[in-house]
């Protein structure tokens, strides 16, 4: 038996408390037994304490990561945070004593330092002029890509003296710009960027440095403020030009009726000191602050496909918001959600945020509800920077990291640059009635240039060297003002659009494809790869849509519209469609993508025509009209030979994007000379399903429409549509085509065309009536699917008394066409206007007087009463209404 068993717990327990008392009481080997155990009770106390203040230490590295930005100087209107409680040494258990203790925290540039170590490299990266929101990446990579840069220089940048001055230049344009426009035209509106001049050197370091990065064309939307500062300075719009649309100089003629300076685009080709070269783009914008923002990325995404493969590194959009816009404006989220879909992406989106502190008159506490004005971004885990607008090298570091960041991930970034807003919303607004505490603040502060010429000559930056700077800037500026107006190119109609026309004509283009043609593009149409496994009531509905072009007969909506699609494809036209369920279509009707049932892989057969065909591009998009719409109106001016669809799910869904419709389809062409050929597809009829499912709202469109701005069509036969899609493209001019397409005439057994009909003609205007004129004594005017509930009626009681004339297209109205068209029936004694819609809706309003005219005395109006909703709710009454309708028109 060993001693150990021999010894009980009781027994040690008291020999160890005698030793402890006095240790001479015990015989040498249990002194010594006991000495060692209290020696190892110690070094475990030991090893666990130091643990655990590595462990309080590498939680206070992480929190600085990730909260840092609160205790940031970011703010020139406000004091310098000094200490935050969530980043106090007592919120993680340490204290004073412990900042000359060594730690080894883990993931940090250095193995070992000492905490006070730490904490220095934490606040200069974390908590100077840079606040950085990164941690709620949850991208491990991405995160440690973003520590590994931003810790390894401390989030400052290492600027050679040429490049101090060189940043300093361009403070100087800015500021010197906006106070000569302040001094030679004051009270003239310019939404000045004073305040936030920082913006010039901001982009300009942009422009450089995305240059060196392999970017090839940098496309930019931004609103009002600071817009002719950044033509002025970074795309070197002649000044004189400037000066002269200030004296609103007659000679600067414009296309159309023009908008105001600093609503208007511009485009250059600009050499970089590097020697590379850039095209720069600065998209027209109206006063919707944040309405530009899709078309931009539309733009971009239309021009780098082009490129081909890395296209998206090549072209580079940049969107710069107002810190109110940005959290206020609901189509902000819709086009960062566009940002990471299949489609829609775009390489990744440089946002600039020029926070001024106030959104007009009303204060950041009453424009959001959350910290920043953009904590919106963090939906898409992307860095999001806040930068002080004071300390113009920190904004150049930030910019460079940021584009650098999106060069490598592909994906979006913020880059906010909080300053303030040194007048009022413009040039006459007294801020000092809603704001009196930040305007004396502002009132206070010293211009941008002067804040960093003071940091420079204290760096020993000779005094005369900035001065001669600033002098050469003031003497261009005056000698601008005094020279005439420089001679401005055709921005608008050169590049890919030096082929299109600008003037309308009525000229029709032929529009016919030969039969031969068609029946090999609709065989081709119908096949499906051995190994794809196509849903079988699919297969069998290709086969059917072969089977009617082969027949010559029977060919309804979704069979023409595809050869429409082809034969543009095979001719070298590409063509994209996108919108909510557009592959497969709201109706269930298209089919153009194809599921495979077994592995869910998609297969698009015209996309497979033939060798060398031009791309086709189908897309369900997100549940937004007014980014979508845009998206797709701005792919549109980059693809002037082809054909861009934006589909709406039904006609009024549309109304989600009107400024999108106002503001750019309808009036881009006369305010900014700037061509659209974007087709929308509104399905518009009345059936029964309520208010919200029936009216496209086709007298909102008609309300638009001046100037030969646009089509505004509603076709009723296949073969219409087929000649209209192909109209569209092969037109010499463009202009944007409002398209109202049915739903039950999808499927109607009426609703059908002949092959003929795509082979011969072409779009008609107005579809004439095939009874014979001699028997007509009442003429039936309308539009759209109740023209087939008439011709049924007008069939089923054999009324050859009554004819029937189709208005295809509502605008432009076709006057000489119907002139001639009327002049036919000379027995006519009653004219009438038949219309599904209520009389305050649809094209009565439109039409009105201008059918009085040509029938001599203002016709019939046969529809519904006026209402203040576009349909009844109830499907029998519906059914009811439509029957009196029709009644009514057959005078029954």
């Amino acid at each position: 038996m060993s001693l150990e068993s021999n010894i009980s717990p009781k027994w040690l327990d008291e020999q160890y408390r005698l030793w402890k008392e006095n240790p001479e009481q015990l015989d040498d080997e249990w002194r010594a037994f006991f000495k060692g155990f209290d020696l190892a009770q110690e070094t475990e106390f030991s090893d666990q304490n130091l643990a655990a203040s590595n462990s309080a230490v590498d939680s206070l590295i992480y929190r600085y990561r990730d909260l840092g930005h609160l205790m940031a100087c970011t703010d020139p209107l406000s004091p310098c945070p000094q200490e935050h409680p969530l980043l106090s040494l007592g919120a993680f258990g340490l204290g004073d004593d412990d900042l000359d203790r060594t730690f080894f925290p883990l993931r940090f540039p250095q193995q070992s330092a000492t905490l006070k170590e730490i904490i220095d490299l934490l606040r200069d990266t974390y908590c100077r002029s840079i606040g950085v929101e990164f941690m709620h990446i949850q991208s491990p990579g991405e995160r440690q890509w973003l520590k590994d840069r931003m810790e390894a220089t401390r989030n400052w940048p290492s600027l050679t003296r040429d490049e101090k001055l060189s940043t300093l230049a361009k403070l100087q344009e800015g500021t010197q710009f906006e106070a000569f426009l302040h001094k030679k035209f004051l009270g003239q509106k310019r939404f000045s960027l004073e305040g936030g001049e920082v913006l010039i050197p901001l982009l300009d370091t942009l422009v450089e440095k995305a240059a060196a990065l392999g970017v090839s064309d940098l496309v930019m939307g931004m609103s009002h403020r600071g817009r002719l500062n950044v033509l002025a300075n970074i795309f070197a719009k002649p000044l004189e030009n400037i000066f002269a649309e200030f004296k609103d100089n007659l000679e600067l003629a414009f296309v159309g009726e023009g908008d105001v300076k600093y609503h208007k685009g511009y485009s250059v080709d600009r050499d970089t000191a590097d020697g590379h070269k850039i095209h720069l783009s600065l998209a027209a914008n109206p006063s919707h602050l944040e309405a530009i923002d899709p078309v931009v990325i539309g733009k971009c995404r239309a021009r780098h496909s082009t490129y081909g493969p890395g296209g998206k590194k090549r072209v580079l959009p940049v969107l710069i918001h107002g810190d109110a816009a940005f959290a206020g404006q609901g189509i902000v989220p819709e086009v960062l959600n566009l940002s990471q879909l299949d489609g829609y992406q775009s390489g990744g989106t440089i946002h600039i945020v020029v926070n001024n502190q106030i959104g007009f008159t009303t204060d950041p506490a009453h424009a959001r509800s959350t910290l920043y004005a953009t904590d919106v971004a963090k939906m898409l885990m992307v860095p999001i920077f806040h930068v002080n607008g004071e300390d113009p090298e920190a904004v150049i570091y930030a910019t460079q990291l940021a584009l650098e960041y999106r060069q490598k991930f592909g994906k979006d970034v913020v880059v906010e640059v909080i300053c303030y807003r040194r007048h009022g919303h413009n040039e006459g607004d007294e801020p000092f009635f809603t704001q009196p505490l930040m305007y004396e603040k502002i009132r206070q502060r010293p211009p941008a240039h002067e804040v960093y010429t003071t940091k420079l000559l204290a760096e020993g930056i000779d005094q005369n060297t900035i001065e001669q700077q600033l002098d050469k800037i003031r003497q261009r500026l005056e000698a601008a003002l005094e020279a005439p107006p420089k001679g401005q190119e055709d921005i608008g109609f050169r590049a890919k659009w030096q082929s299109i026309q600008r003037e309308y004509s009525p000229a029709e283009p032929d529009t016919r494809v030969h039969s031969e043609k068609l029946v090999k593009l609709a065989a081709k149409l119908a096949v499906i790869p051995q190994s794809f496994a196509a849903h079988p009531k699919i297969a069998r509905q290709l086969q059917k849509r072969q089977d009617a072009v082969e027949q010559g007969q029977g060919i309804d909506w979704a069979t023409a519209e595809s050869l429409a699609f082809a034969t543009l494809l095979t001719d070298g036209r590409p063509v994209r469609l996108s919108g909510q369920d557009s592959r497969r279509g709201t109706f269930n009707h298209r089919h153009s993508t194809l599921v495979d049932q077994n592995n869910g892989r998609l297969y698009v057969p015209l996309a497979f025509l033939e060798p060398g065909q031009a791309f086709m591009q189908v897309y369900d998009s997100m549940l937004s009209e007014a980014a979508v719409l845009g998206f797709e109106y701005g792919y549109s001016l980059e693809e002037p030979a082809g054909l861009t669809i934006w589909e709406a799910q039904f006609g009024d869904f549309a109304n989600g994007a009107q400024v999108i419709i106002d503001q750019f389809i309808a009036s881009s062409g006369t305010k900014w000379d700037r061509s659209s050929g974007l087709t929308m597809y509104l399905p518009h009829g009345y059936e029964g399903q309520g208010p919200e499912h029936s009216s496209a709202r086709i007298e909102r469109y008609l309300s638009l429409c001046a100037d030969n701005n646009m089509h505004v069509v509603n076709p009723s036969t296949p073969a219409q549509l087929f000649h209209l899609l192909r109209r569209q493209v092969l037109l010499p001019y463009r202009r944007p085509l409002v398209v109202f397409t049915p739903k039950s005439l999808l499927r109607h057994p009426q609703c059908v065309s002949n092959l003929d009909e795509l082979c011969n003609g072409g779009f008609q205007a107005i579809l004439p009536c095939q009874t014979p004129p001699e028997q007509v004594t009442s003429l039936l005017l309308c539009s759209g699917k109740v023209a087939y509930d008439l011709a049924a009626k007008i069939a089923a009681e054999q009324r050859n008394d009554i004819g029937l004339l189709r208005v295809e297209q509502l605008y432009p109205f076709k006057q000489d066409h119907l002139k001639q068209l009327l002049d036919r029936y000379p027995r006519v004694e009653r004219y009438a206007w038949v219309q599904e819609e209520p009389e305050n809706m649809g094209a009565w309003g439109f039409l009105r007087h201008q059918l009085t005219s040509l029938c001599g005395k203002e016709p019939a109006y046969i529809g519904r009463p006026a209402s203040a909703a576009t349909a009844v709710g109830s499907h029998r009454r519906h059914k009811q209404m439509q029957e009196e309708l029709v009644n009514a028109a057959l005078g029954v």
